[in-house]
Order: C-alpha cells, then structure tokens, then sequence
C-alpha cells in the first residue's frame, strides 16, 4: 500500500516539458476562473447551519412579519454649533436625505428622519446630533454593494460648513473591514515575500535555489484560489478565504520546495546523478511532504464538522491551497529540479555557500548536533523544564473570554468606527444593532401584554439594554419586541446581556405564558456562535488526535512515536493559547508589540488555531522524525540516530520555521485585531515547536525510551506500511555500524 512518490517524481522528471506545459496551462485556466467567478464565490454572510434559536427566531420575523431580513444603517450628522431646531440644520439634513432616496429603492428601501417622523429618539440629548435610519435593499451582499453609494454621499457631505457626517451599520462596517483586510493583505505581502527571500539564501547559499520555493508556492496559491472560485459557486465561502489561503500558500508551499530542494542537493553531493537524487529526494522528503500534507488536510477536515460557514471557509480554503502546494511539490518541482540540474546552485553567495559546503558532511558535528548530544546528556531535567514551562506559558489560556471583531476594533481613522462612537454615546447603540425579543402565540392577548411589560420593566435596570419598541403582524399570532442595547454586538457586554435576557429576564416574564418566545440580532447570532464553537471543540479535537494518531502509526510503524507527537502538539498549542490571552487580553506588552489590547480573543481563533497549530507542527515532526527514522533502519543505534536526524535537518526546520513566523508576522502587523491574534498566535507556536519541542523535548525524549521509540505491538502488526523508505547509501557516505549499545 506504499504511496509512491518517487514514481511521481520520476515520470515528472523524464518528461519535463510536458509537466510545466500542464502547470501552465493551468495557471492560466486558475486567472480566467479568478477574474470570472470569484466575486460570486464569496460572501460577506456568515451562516450556523445547526438552526440555532436566532436562526429560528430571524426565520419567523421573515416568513410572518416583515419579510426577508434587510440590514440597517443609520447616517448620522452632527454639528457643533447648530441643533436640529435650526433652519439651517433641518435644511441640511433634508438635502442628505433627499439625496440618499434618490439612489432610487433598489439600493436604499426606506428612510426616516426627526423632521419626517418627529421621533425624539432620533436627536442626541444636547440636540446637535441627529440620525437617519436607513434600510438597506436587498440581501446581505446586496447590501454590502448598495452601501458603496451612500458611503460616496456621506464622504462628500463630511466637512461641509460645520457639519460632520458619518454612516455606521452592518454593510458600512463590512465595507471597511474588507478594506482593512485589503490594506493588511498588502502589508503582509510587502513585508512577507522579501523577508522570506532572505531566509532561503541563507539556507540555501545560492539565489536560483532560493527562488524555485517561491515561485511553487505562488503557483499554488492562484491554482487554489480558482479551485475556491468554482467551488463557491455551490457553496460560498466567506470574504476572507484569500486572505487565508495567501497566508497558509506562503507558509506550506515555501516549506514544502524547500525540503524537497534540500535533499535533492544532498544527493547530489553524494555523487548521485541528477535522477537518481530526484527519485531518492522524493523518495525521501517527498513523501515527507505528502505525509505532512496528508496530516495538515486531516487536521483541517476538523474544521468541516462545524456547522458554521466561517470554519467551513477557513477549513476548505486551507485544505486547497495545502492540496496544491503538495501537489506542485511532487509534480513541478521534480520537471523544475530536473530542467535546472546543478544550476539549481546558479548565482551563489560566497560566504553562505562556503558555511554549507563545509557543514554538510553528515558525519562531522556542528551547533545541532552538540545540541542534541547535550540534550540526550541530561534527558530527564531537559523534560521536566521544557514541560514545565510550556504548562506555566498554558495557563493563562483558562481565563480566555471569547468573541469578535466587531466595529470597536477598527482603527479610529474608519469613519464607520467615528460614527459607531457617536451612536452609542449619544444614542446608546441606536436602532442598528437591536435584540429581537420574538413572540410566537396570541401576542395581543393580555397574558402576553402583560408579560410583554413585565419584561420592558424589568430591562430598566440593565445599563445595556435602551428603549423598546413593541410591533405585531396583521394576523396577531407574531410579536417582535425591539430593544436598543448600548454595546458593540460582537463584544462581551452585548453577548452577555444576551444571555441575561434568554436565562433570566425573558423566563422570569414570560412565567406560565403560552407563547414561545425567542432572541434573535446579531448579538444573539454571535451569542450563538460561541455556544457552538465551545459545544464541538470535543469533538474535533477528538477527530484530529484520532485520525493523526492513525496516520503516523503506520508511517512510523509505532504507537509511541504518534503518542509523543499528539501530547507534544498539545503542549505547544496550549501555550500559544495562553500568550495569546496574555498578549491580547491581558494587555502584556500590546504597546511594544503594536497590538491592540480587546476584552476578548475571536471565538473562532482557538479551534482554528488547534486545527492549524496541528497540522503545521506534524509538519516538521514528520520530518526530523522521518530522517531519524531512516538513520535508525539503516544503524540500528537510536542515539545516533537522533543526533543525525537533528544536525541534518536542524537548518533546514530552522529557515522553515522563520520563513512562517515571516509568513504570520506579516499578518500580526495589520490592523485588523484578529488578524494580530491569529499571526501572533501562530508565530509564537512555530517557533515554540521549532525551538523546545524539536531542540528538546524530541531528542530527550527519544534518548530516555531508546528502542522503545519504535514499540508496535504485533497485534496490528497487520496495518498497511507507509514508511518512508531509506535509500542505500554510498559507501564513503555510510555511517558505521555501531558496535556499542543499540540503545
């Protein structure tokens, strides 16, 4: 059952041309598919698939009372020396307004102002400020695109005379997040491609072969990018999905070439003809890549059993772009490495490819290997205080509150962001962000009434939640009560207000009532959000430790080696976790940092950082293990092996880690929060794998169980062998066969 990747290899590297003839032809389908499909592929909609009680309850609103759900944005104009009793600022106000209505009811459905409605809730205490509801038309991505009009209304109107104007609801802020993703996108490709360059030079000691990563990996990310385009035409994806597959393109696919690339110029040195090293290299650390790829793919699949589109978006735009780079790995690059030759070492750096040359013998010593040797000298103290520190780092984690991103956490310079502000200082939240309190029964009966009082009576003590507006529909079997709330709807206050009207509140009114009641609104969808990552984090972590435990047993043929991984990768997420918490929750050195400190981390980030941390971390398991692995079929002698498994690969995990940590820092550095958390988070979990786990607690812990490392019971001597074969290797380049303790 042996996955063969060197046949793979092979045939692309006897038939070179034909090989990038299909690539290219592809890369030029994947850019006709982009500019043609992908804007109907992705959605600014985020969808729980579970029926959820604000699913249900929004449902209801629609079918029996006003219709398909309409987004609502409120223009609010403000001056600082004129109230709305003046002539001069009604005369203003009703030019705004003329003007939005004239976009025509396509774009904006209705409007409403004080001077229309005389509604007092639409002035500000000190009567210089004003607001005009605005209901948008159409769906959600209609409404992200209508919104573009009124945005041009309010940016020309800004400034004018002593006025001040500004539109803040659902499509505006999604309007500005999508430009703050854009500007944070471009940060990240600026800072990310040039540092990672460097990085390859420096391990490589030669440009041509620092490049060929590179171009792998872009090559692969526009291939994934149209998969996402056509996929999406059945199953959207949301807004942020090539954000997400830029990032994890950059980070697999440059590692991916560069192990392959590695161990091709390996062989070479070893006197190997060129498609020899080609077979043994993707015999080697291409089925490396595959393994690691396969396991990354497993642990995303985690994701799809959320039935949340935002997991199912990050989850399946990761899985293509990782699909692709292992894909371009084994078929691309061999053409690539086949078609260069020796040329892959073409414009060399002197002093870097002197360094290589003289460290590459696989016998001589060198920092990794005294490394290792020191480690395995003193294995039980090296675990004890790699572990103690990563449970210490961990704890903070306990004290996570989740959330979102909401409007509060754009930068001030969004004018969605100022207006936010003045809606919830002077109007405490508006009309834009309401709880929808919905009554399914006899809703004008005097029971309901009553309860229906009894619960705006109740609310007058909770600081959060603001005026009430009370409606029915004709048939008078539907109620929806309005209620203002004085929050950012994606953070803790609105969230758990929520959870102090449907657990305490609402029971307490609605006491004997024959009336189902629900909560719907954003708040509550959020609200509903968290419940659901928390109810199916069990069950996903249980899906990736599982499926993960399988596949490396049979690669490794042992149940110690998955066993060590698994309880290692846990120790490395949950310390990412806990800087996490400290970093952003905590405010621990945000000012150094850049971040911006938040009441709580995106509730999506922990089980999509467990997924993500996983599968990268298995990446470069699979390799040193893979190599230490192939020393010890060949020896026999588990220390050595250890030690030439870590000096052999020890620049290579090291440049693939930086060249992440490049990759994700350059998305911490945006100013959208989430991105900070997830490439902080990230990061710091890269180098905690590639540092304490791999320097330490790896060859420590291989040093104390020896040949029990490799421990399969021969009960399930019966499952297929997905080794990674050891190529013989010349004998000027053969280690020794051991004579001492094979321990």
């Amino acid at each position: 059952m042996a996955i063969s990747t060197q046949s793979i290899a092979t045939a692309s590297a006897r038939h070179p041309w034909r090989v990038i003839a299909l690539w290219i032809v592809g890369l030029v389908a994947s850019f006709m598919l982009i500019g043609n499909l992908l804007s109907t592929a992705v959605t600014n909609e985020a969808d729980i698939t579970s029926d959820p009680e604000s699913e249900r309850g929004t449902r209801l609103l629609e079918e029996r009372l006003r219709g398909p759900t309409r987004l609502n944005e409120a223009v609010i104009i403000q001056s600082s020396t004129l109230t709305v009793d003046s002539p001069g600022f009604q005369s203003y106000v009703e030019g705004i307004q003329g003007e939005i209505d004239a976009l025509g009811t396509d774009v904006v459905e209705s409007s409403a102002s004080f001077y229309s409605s005389g509604a007092a809730s639409l002035v500000s205490d000190d009567r210089r400020t004003t607001l005009l509801p605005l209901v948008m038309a159409g769906d959600v991505d209609e409404a992200a695109e209508n919104v573009r009009e009124v945005l041009a209304i309010v940016e020309r109107a800004n400034g004018e005379g002593e006025f001040q104007v500004y539109v803040s609801g659902f499509a505006s802020v999604g309007e500005d997040f999508n430009k703050a993703l854009e500007e944070d996108l471009q940060r990240s490709e600026f800072l990310t491609l040039p540092v990672a360059l460097l990085i390859l030079v420096v391990v490589f000691g030669a440009l041509a072969a620092a490049l060929l990563p590179i171009a792998v990996a872009a090559i692969a990310i526009v291939v994934a990018i149209a998969l996402t385009a056509v996929i999406g035409q059945q199953f959207q994806f949301a807004f942020f999905v090539t954000n997400m597959i830029l990032m994890m393109g950059l980070a697999v696919g440059i590692d991916y070439c560069l192990f392959i690339v590695s161990r091709f110029r390996e062989e070479r040195s070893h006197g190997r003809d060129k498609e020899e090293a080609i077979s043994i290299s993707a015999a080697t650390a291409g089925r490396a890549v595959l393994f690691s790829g396969i396991t990354v793919v497993v642990a995303l699949l985690g994701l799809l059993i959320v039935p949340q589109t935002i997991f199912r978006s990050l989850s399946g735009g990761a899985i293509l772009v990782v699909l692709a780079a292992v894909a371009a790995s084994l078929t691309l690059l061999p053409a690539m490495l086949s078609l260069l030759g020796d040329r892959v070492n073409s414009l060399r750096i002197p002093f870097i490819q002197h360094v290589q040359e003289a460290s590459r013998d696989e016998a001589s010593g060198g920092f990794w290997d005294r490394v290792a040797r020191i480690v395995m000298a003193h294995p039980v103290v090296s675990v004890v205080l790699a572990t103690s520190l990563l449970v210490a780092v961990t704890i903070p984690y306990f004290g996570m509150q989740v959330g979102f991103s909401g409007v509060s956490t754009l930068p001030d310079s969004f004018q969605s962001k100022q207006g936010f502000d003045i809606l919830e200082r002077e109007f405490g939240g508006g009309e834009v962000y309401p709880a929808e309190v919905v009554i399914d029964g006899p809703v004008n009966s005097a029971q309901v009434q009553s309860a229906v009082e009894k619960l705006k009576s109740s609310l007058q003590g909770d600081a959060v939640f603001g005026a009430s507006h009370f409606e029915a529909n004709n048939a008078g079997d539907l109620g929806l009560l309005s209620i203002q709330m004085a929050a950012d709807p994606s953070a803790p206050a609105a969230t758990n207000a929520i959870e102090r009207l449907r657990g305490e509140y609402i029971p307490a009114a609605f006491d004997g009532v024959d009336a189902d009641v629900l909560v719907a609104g954003i708040s509550a969808e959020n609200l509903d959000f968290f419940n659901l990552s928390e109810d199916y984090q069990p069950l996903v972590v249980v899906f990736v430790l599982g499926l993960s435990f399988l596949i490396l047993m049979m690669v490794f043929r042992s149940i110690v080696v998955p066993t060590k991984a698994i309880l290692m990768n846990l120790l490395s997420v949950g310390a990412a976790y806990g800087l996490i918490v400290l970093v952003f929750q905590e405010g621990f050195a945000t000012g150094l940092l850049g971040f911006q400190q938040v009441e709580a981390i995106e509730a999506w980030l922990p089980l999509f950082l467990f997924s993500i941390l996983f599968g990268l971390s298995m990446d470069y398991h699979v390799f040193l293990l893979s190599r230490i692995r192939e020393r010890y079929d060949q020896t026999g002698n588990n220390t050595e092996a250890v030690a030439f498994g870590l000096r052999s690969t020890g620049r290579l995990i090291t440049g693939a880690a930086l060249i992440m940590v490049a990759v994700f820092g350059g998305f911490a550095l945006g100013d959208l929060v989430m991105f900070q958390q997830m490439g902080f988070g990230l990061g710091v979990a890269v180098l905690i794998d590639a540092t304490l786990i791999r320097c330490v607690l790896v060859p420590a812990s291989m040093r104390l169980l020896g040949k029990w490392n490799w421990y399969l019971p021969s009960v399930l001597s019966w499952l297929p062998h997905l080794g990674i074969e050891a190529p013989e290797l010349p004998e000027a380049h053969r280690a020794p066969e051991p004579v001492a303790s094979r321990g």
